[in-house]
């Protein structure tokens, strides 16, 4: 029997801020919320500096792998 851990959490580090400085804050860590089809018109959907998700571009993003404690100490304080 296969045991099928839950998908890790995905972040991105934000690389411009330029037309979204309330919403986003540059080099600060976002988490990501999967969205094909955002995904698949180049965009992304984060939690950004509200609390609540929206799309934005991609490529104000790096997307990144992060040690599991650093993803539990992130997730703790969403």
């Amino acid at each position: 029997m296969t045991h099928r851990s839950q998908p890790s959490a995905r972040f991105a580090i934000c690389i411009n801020n330029a037309d979204y400085p309330a919403s986003l804050e540059l080099h600060k860590i976002y988490r990501m919320i999967p969205d094909a089809d955002a995904e698949q018109d180049g965009d992304v959907r984060i939690i950004d500096e509200s609390g609540e998700d929206y799309l934005y571009p991609a490529d104000l993003f790096i997307l990144t792998k992060l040690p599991r404690a650093v993803e539990r100490a992130i997730l703790q304080t969403t």
